[in-house]
């Protein structure tokens, strides 16, 4: 039977950060095996494993929400490289994706994602934006060509936004990330809606800094930077800018593991 992990990810105590389930398997599998399991578990990302031949530790790698296949998730990416961890397999991890070759690499008592950066481009905000915040853009870009990237005018206004989820899923983004500076304790803020690919709220989205590092690295003109997405469960991150690339560090915590009777 295939055994998972249950691991909160952008955290280092159980019942905060993004929590993602991850499985580790030994052989191919179909596809809709994996968004049934995926929908099973109903949180925002399943990471599914694969060893295949490489350098060191070399994996494939594919994430599932409970309703599609994406491209990039770092939060899965995240607790994928600590089960591997747990599982006795020394770092660093060679995940090869829909979005390349990530790398994971452990130090400083976190681990390292290597991710391609996402710099945003501005944009005329889209009809019904500011509508479905409940909130007036200040800036507004798009990041890859599926996320959207909304600056708001202060960190109150991030925190206490209280969008109109079913507006926002209307809109033709995988994700909408809202940011803002922040006032103190960290660089900036943020919270990410992904209902499109069915995730009204993400506690904490790997994915989108690749998007809000560039943007914040260029404003405050300094490469390394300190983040909190600001969700119920909340998560911490350190980013870098790299130019055609993103370091995002964090930490992990496994919090439940079983064998699916499948």
């Amino acid at each position: 039977m295939p055994e998972y992990r249950v691991v909160d990810a952008f955290t280092d105590r159980p019942l905060a950060g993004n929590p993602a389930a991850v499985l580790v398997l030994d052989e191919a599998y179909p596809d809709d095996w994996a968004q049934g399991v995926a929908a099973e578990f109903n949180l925002s990302e399943t990471a599914f494993a694969r060893p295949v031949d490489g350098e060191g530790a070399s994996y494939e790698l594919r994430w599932f929400t409970p309703t599609v296949e994406i491209d990039l998730c770092g939060h899965a990416t995240l607790a994928t490289a600590h089960a591997l961890t747990e599982l006795g397999v020394p770092g660093p991890y060679r995940f090869t994706t829909r979005s390349g070759v990530l790398t994971v690499e452990q130090r400083d008592g976190r681990l390292w994602m290597d991710f391609p950066a996402k710099r945003p481009a501005p944009v005329e905000a889209p009809e019904g934006l500011a509508g479905a915040l409940g909130a007036e853009p200040r800036w507004v870009g798009l990041g890859g060509g599926d996320d959207l990237l909304v600056e708001l005018a202060d960190e109150a206004a991030v925190r206490e936004l209280a969008p109109d989820v079913a507006a926002l899923a209307r809109l033709p983004y995988h994700l909408v990330i809202v940011t803002a500076r922040a006032d103190e304790g960290y660089d900036f803020v943020s919270r990410v809606f992904g209902p499109r690919v069915g995730v009204p709220e993400d506690p904490v989205t790997g994915r989108a800094h690749t998007v809000l590092t560039p943007f914040w690295a260029e404003r405050l003109d300094r490469a390394g930077l300190t983040a909190h997405q600001a969700s119920a469960r909340g998560g911490d991150l350190l980013v870098e800018d790299r130019g055609e690339r993103v370091l995002i560090g964090g930490e992990a915590v496994t919090v439940a593991t079983g064998d699916l009777r499948l």
